[in-house]
């Protein structure tokens, strides 16, 4: 699983951004990791992005309470 979290970060980031200094490329990391951590669909929640898949959750918990 982290082989492919690192093939994303190399080939989705690395390979499209041209940083010149370490600082921008601690940045560009940073900011592409927020995006896949909580915007990107996952396939492992149905294609939701992780805050619909949490919200979907509690509301179902909620339901259920």
């Amino acid at each position: 699983m982290i082989e492919r979290l690192w093939r994303l970060l190399k080939y989705k980031c690395f390979y499209l951004n041209a940083f010149e200094v370490g600082s921008e490329a601690r940045k560009g990391t940073g900011a592409w990791i927020t995006y896949y951590n909580e915007k990107r669909p996952h396939s492992s929640h149905g294609l939701l992005t992780p805050s619909e898949a949490y919200d979907t959750h509690n509301q179902r918990l909620k339901a259920a309470a």
